[in-house]
């Protein structure tokens, strides 16, 4: 998905010291027009910028697509950075410049590489009636952040640990539970679904941190409340996690990852690492797609459209890494 925003502010991640436990929460987001879809964004903001590699966390739904419109978001451009799409509800059609092609449904996963850039389109289908999901950024490293891009469709297999439902759409979990789906940095994405007033001591890398998005219900972690739509953290030093659920089944995404150590530069739909890439990288947007100067340059060109989003104007300030 498009950070859709019409002046998205510099965003300088870089790892930052945490309380054990630490609840943020989120900020509702109109993504563009009168009938757009609203998220909510608990990561990035200013009490935390990164979760291992996650580096954005938008939350929707359930939205009523005949009230809302559902999802139509046309081709835009990424760079430095992986999507990942999970659905609870409704049906969406990804298309994007590597000539991929692929519905994503409730408990599969769409991974985008957009690596040194891609441009890809996001359409809800007409059969889809409830629109719900989180849509999650993941920082490339620097040594790979310049790869080709490239498209994976997943669907994750259920596993029992304790009281628990987890299913692991990247990376590995529990010992036994491993995403077919490529990444560059330790991660873990799982969907975690528990009864009400049930709990698990859940086996954890210690080198991660962990963020915990309830989507349904209230989790307890480590005995803090998270309330619905909000996002809990927990620092590194842990070999295992506890989750409750409250008097409501919780239904919650466990992301974590080894911290990135690097400091990133994040502004529209664009990772880089200063200013000067991104006003680079906006340029070449502009004039090779929106343009039409190069239509097979850098971005590619997704099959279908005709237009495509062009960016918005840069800030009147130079963009420079924050401590």
């Amino acid at each position: 998905m498009s950070n859709l925003e019409v002046e998205p502010d510099e965003l300088v991640a870089d790892a930052q010291p945490a309380e054990s436990i630490q609840v943020l929460e989120p900020r509702e987001v109109p993504l563009g027009g009168p009938r757009a879809m609203t998220v909510r964004r608990t990561l990035p903001q200013r009490g935390r910028s990164l979760i291992g590699a996650w580096c954005f966390v938008d939350h929707y739904g359930p939205d009523e697509v005949a009230e809302t419109g559902g999802m139509t978001v046309p081709p835009h451009p990424h760079t430095g950075l992986q999507t990942v799409s999970w659905l609870f509800e409704g049906e969406v059609e990804h298309r994007d410049s590597t000539g991929a092609r692929a519905r994503v449904r409730p408990r599969e996963v769409n991974l985008m590489t957009a690596g040194r850039g891609i441009q890809h389109s996001e359409v809800s289908t007409t059969d889809t009636v409830r629109l719900h999901g989180a849509q999650l950024w993941i920082a490339l490293p620097d040594r790979d952040r310049h790869v080709a891009p490239f498209f994976e469709h997943a669907e994750p297999a259920p596993i029992t640990v304790g009281a628990a439902t987890l299913r692991v759409f990247v990376g590995a979990l529990a010992g036994s539970a491993v995403s077919p789906v490529r990444t560059f940095t330790a991660l873990v994405g799982a969907q975690l679904d528990l009864p009400a007033g049930a709990a698990v001591d859940l086996p954890v890398d210690e080198r991660f941190e962990y963020g915990l998005l309830v989507d349904a219900g209230t989790a307890h972690l480590e005995g803090v409340e998270i309330p619905g739509a909000h996002l809990g953290y927990a620092a590194p030093g842990r070999s295992s996690v506890r989750i409750a659920a409250g008097e409501a089944p919780l239904r919650a995404l466990l992301l974590g990852g080894e911290p990135l150590g690097e400091p990133i530069v994040m502004w529209w739909n664009f990772i880089a690492r200063d200013h000067d890439e991104i006003v680079a990288l906006r340029e070449q947007w502009q004039g090779e797609v929106i343009g039409g100067s190069d239509p097979q340059g850098r971005f590619g060109a997704v099959a279908g459209w005709d237009q495509a989003l062009p960016a918005p104007v840069m800030p009147d300030v130079r963009l420079r890494p924050r401590d």
